[in-house]
């Protein structure tokens, strides 16, 4: 199986990075994490990126805040997936990491999450790596039905408590 690269810009995006890394232990998907800097470290991010289909990656994972070029910086050096996670911070509550991770020009794509949004990150990385993996298919197929069986079991709670 393919794994998932995670880089996020500073070790203070680590709480958000955290739901990314429990989504992808629940279904058995190997993962690397580091912290480069698309302004403070760009050769390593570059670095990064241009071997990381040869080093066995399927997808990557790149979370942000305020300027988050990290995401985009990635994508300019790699075809294979990016997926941005914009990180909130001190200002704007995250808006600003969100616009600049999500308008990339045309011919670099990164797909976007929510502000904060790691464990969508994971699962988005996991669905890219199901397209040709049947077993991780059906683990998330599980995911998905356990999720909903629980959403059930809280509707049932609501409806006897009123």
């Amino acid at each position: 199986m393919r794994k998932v690269g995670i880089i996020m810009g500073s070790d203070s995006d680590l709480p958000v990075i955290k739901k990314a890394t429990d989504q992808l232990k629940s279904l058995g998907i190997p993962f690397e994490v580091h912290v480069y800097s698309a302004h403070r470290t760009p050769e390593e991010a570059r670095a990064f990126a241009v071997s990381a289909r040869k080093n066995g990656f399927g997808a990557v994972i790149a979370a942000a805040g305020m300027a988050a070029h990290l995401a985009g910086a990635i994508a300019a050096n790699t075809t294979l997936p990016v997926i941005g996670i914009p990180c909130q911070g001190p200002c704007l509550e995250g808006l600003d990491a969100l616009l600049s991770t999500v308008q990339m020009p045309t011919g670099i794509p990164v797909a976007t999450v929510a502000v904060n949004g790691g464990a969508n990150a994971a699962l988005l990385a996991a669905q890219i790596l199901a397209v040709e993996d049947a077993d991780l298919a059906a683990r998330l197929d599980a995911k998905r039905k356990a999720d909903a069986e629980a959403v059930l079991a809280k509707d049932a709670g609501i409806a006897e408590r009123l």
